[in-house]
């Protein structure tokens, strides 16, 4: 329930050279239909924001040579449909039919491609719903550039909704997901895919998350009174589809009461816009179909409408008459058997029922002389059948008592139906207010959910501007920070960050990060991103304090992954995303970049990422932060004005490194590359002769001597060169243990060589 399941349909318009492009998407479990333009270097991220189930695409378009690649990412979600489906000529008349109207003007002006969208999506649930028409409601635009460009690289990179695993834990909405109501969760999924570039209407958002965050005995009642609110728009779509039950019926009711509930606790308060908006939605609910369900249904509500049982006692008169009949038949029968034992004498009759004879009379059959002996018995009692040690009769008046109780239920049930598809119907007519009353309830529901999240976590409240401001006091990894807590490894290192213009500056700066393996680089980049999307998201961020610039790209290149289906290695992976960034970034944009080069040999390497950040600097001109190992890129904030260097910072104790995860002004000067491999638990000869050969290359001797290191490649050499230095002939202690190499020996033996040293220091 707190998923999307969208069906999207590609529309293409032509027009000279070019083609635009549009998105056409729904959800027929709640009746979301919305739709947008975009462009061919947008179209794979538009449809990765919306996370489809299943896109429809016209053949012709399906197979066009240009649009391949989109295709072979998308893989089965992509499927191609008669072209007849997606015609624009036709679209205005298919889309009036649907809605009912004359004319689906009213809607807005829509575009070609948007129109070509709209009447392929309305005609695949046509052909695939058949005569079942779901209650979808009018498409709704969503304008190009409202809303954060994320590449399908970046969104994998930053778990947004999955893990790479994909799995939900351990994703940064499972890091925030506070709702308790499976619309509020959907609204937030959505939210968080798509977060806004108006920095009003984020704004808007963050004073109805302040209102609760202030607010906190009204925060927990209205939670309190959501928790009780059923799937509202699911629960419509399944009556609308002919598919749903008295259950449906009742997670309606329950919404109106949690509505009603809801509207009494915001009573004479000052709401702020997108709050007073959603009461204002929530009190248009309908108040005749909420008093119809209440009067109507019962406490205790059957799956299915065939089972009935579903109407309140007192809601109809003939539908009481006719179940006292059918519940008081096991009386009516029971003082039926007992004046026909009177009559016959016969202590053992019995009046049973099955489903092929109905009601009968059965006795033993030793009796059977009592039933039929007389002309006045046979008369009386109808033979219905023998059996080895019983007879069955029946007589008029067990028949047409059966038949009145026979109808009584069939009645019963009659009446329940009937009034179940006048509900049904009532509720469908009133969808467009119900819908509007449960997206009103699902904005409460995140509203809270959002201020209860940054109150328990002791996020702040973000401002969002347009300037180019980049400024995070104390940031933090949303999703790390929580994972250290559970396992109980410590508290999380905050970091500053500051990319906003430096004096006369009219961009953003660019950070050179170095430092270590295991320093905190990666989480360090991947928590500034997540901390621009929370704040465009309209949510409370994990810091002291945060001003942002509203970012309209943000572009994350962490981690390494090939694509081998399609013939990429890690490194051309890397360059090809690399390259999108380089292309795509505009002053507006913020860059993650993580050891790009790193996939090549070094100077290769290097030379690309040298050039990647002098391009960055000079022609995107946005805000970024780039990590390297290349040390001799630190040269450059000499050269670029708004580069600076910031390295995570580590301690040297004991031949041993700590790492302290705080990002501090300046340059690394090691990787400690060898140390983190050693804690990994590599042999300690490959540990050694890696010490020696770093030393040998930072000498600076690599022309003349690299002939030499690789002459000497064989692992174990070193262990050979280092031998123990002989101790002197009279320590026999110390020439013993000169001789143990622990590495090497079983646990009996190492017991054995204890023993020994023990003899010869004379313990």
């Amino acid at each position: 329930p707190s998923a999307s399941s969208f069906l999207m349909a590609l529309g293409r318009g032509k027009g000279g050279a070019d083609h635009s492009f549009a998105l056409a998407w729904i959800d027929i479990s709640t009746g979301a239909f919305r739709v947008t333009d975009t462009t061919a270097d947008r179209l794979l991220a538009d449809i990765f924001r919306v996370d489809p189930r299943e896109l429809i695409v016209a053949e012709p378009v399906f197979h066009d040579p240009e649009l391949k690649p989109v295709f072979d990412v998308l893989g089965r979600v992509a499927s191609p449909q008669p072209p007849s489906l997606f015609d624009s000529a036709s679209a205005t008349g298919r889309i009036a039919r649907f809605f009912d109207v004359a004319t689906p003007d009213s809607f807005g002006a829509f575009s070609r491609a948007e129109l070509s969208a709209i009447s392929g999506a309305i005609a695949y649930v046509e052909k695939t719903q058949k005569a079942e028409r779901p209650p979808l409601s009018r498409p709704e635009r969503e304008e190009q550039g409202s809303t954060l460009f994320i590449d399908p690289a970046t969104r994998g990179n930053l778990e947004l909704l999955r893990t790479l695993s994909g799995s939900r834990e351990g994703s940064l909405f499972k890091a925030i997901d506070r709702t308790v109501t499976g619309g509020g969760a959907r609204l937030l999924a959505d939210r968080l895919m798509a977060p806004l570039t108006d920095p009003a209407a984020i704004g808007a958002r963050l004073d109805s998350v302040s209102f609760f965050r202030s607010e906190t005995r009204l925060c927990q009642a209205v939670r309190s009174s959501l928790k009780s609110v059923a799937d509202m728009p699911r629960a419509l779509s399944r009556l609308a589809l002919n598919r749903g039950g008295p259950r449906d019926l009742g997670a309606l009711r329950a919404g109106f009461e949690a509505a009603g509930a809801i509207a009494e606790i915001f009573a004479a308060t000052a709401l702020p816009p997108e709050l007073a908006a959603a009461l204002a939605a929530i009190h248009a609910l309908p108040q005749a179909l909420a008093q119809h369900l209440t009067q109507a249904l019962g406490d205790e509500l059957p799956l299915l409408k065939r089972d009935g049982g579903f109407l309140r006692g007192g809601y109809h008169a003939d539908l009481d008459e006719m179940r006292a009949l059918r519940d008081e038949s096991r009386k009516v029968i029971a003082g039926l058997e007992r004046s026909l034992i009177d009559e016959t004498g016969i202590r053992s009759l019995k009046i049973r029922h099955n489903n092929v004879l109905g009601y009968y009379i059965e006795v033993t059959a030793n009796h059977h002389a009592v039933m039929t002996g007389s002309d006045g018995a046979k008369a009386r009692f109808i033979h219905r059948q023998t059996m080895a040690n019983a007879m069955r009769f029946t007589t008029t008046e067990l028949a047409e008592l059966e038949t009145k109780i026979a109808n009584a239920a069939d009645r019963a049930l009659s009446i329940e139906l009937t009034a179940f598809e006048a509900l049904t119907t009532e509720a469908v007519g009133d969808a467009k207010k119900i819908r509007a009353g449960a997206d009103a309830l699902a904005v409460l529901d995140v509203s809270a959910a959002l201020a209860l999240l940054s109150e328990s976590e002791a996020w702040c409240r973000p401002v969002v501007d347009s300037s180019l401001a980049f400024e995070i006091a104390g940031g933090r990894h949303p999703v790390v920070e929580q994972a250290l807590r559970r396992s109980g490894e410590g508290p999380f290192v905050a970091n500053d960050c500051d990319l906003s213009p430096e004096g006369s500056a009219r961009n953003g700066a660019i950070w050179l990060l170095t430092g270590p393996n295991m320093g905190g680089k990666s989480t360090f980049l991947r928590q500034n991103a997540l901390i621009a999307i929370l704040a465009q998201t309209g949510s409370f961020v994990p810091a002291t304090s945060a001003h942002i610039g509203v970012v309209d790209r943000l572009f994350s290149r962490v981690g390494a992954s090939d694509d081998l289906a399609r013939g990429r290695s890690t490194f051309m992976v890397e360059m090809v995303e690399t390259a999108a960034i380089l292309n795509q970034a505009g002053e507006r944009a913020l860059v993650i970049l993580d050891e790009i080069g790193r996939g090549t040999a070094t100077f290769d390497g290097l030379s690309i990422a040298w050039a990647a950040v002098e391009y960055l600097h000079e022609k995107n001109r946005c805000r970024a932060i780039f990590a390297t190992h290349f040390h001799e890129m630190t040269s450059l904030a000499g050269k670029l004005a708004r580069l600076s260097n910031v390295t995570m910072r580590v301690k040297e104790w004991e031949n041993d490194v700590v790492f302290l995860h705080e990002v501090g002004k300046g340059a690394a000067d090691r990787s400690y590359g060898v140390q983190v491999a050693r804690l990994a638990g590599l042999p300690e000869a490959v540990v050694d002769r890696a010490k020696e050969v770093l030393h040998q290359l930072e000498e600076g001797e690599v022309s003349g001597k690299t002939n030499r290191l690789v002459d000497d490649l064989p692992l174990f050499s070193v262990a050979v060169k280092r031998e123990a230095p002989k101790p002197p002939k009279s320590d026999a202690l110390g020439m013993a243990l000169g001789e143990i190499n622990p590495d090497e020996m079983t646990p009996r033996e190492a017991l054995e060589a204890l023993y020994r040293l023990k003899g010869l220091a004379g313990i």
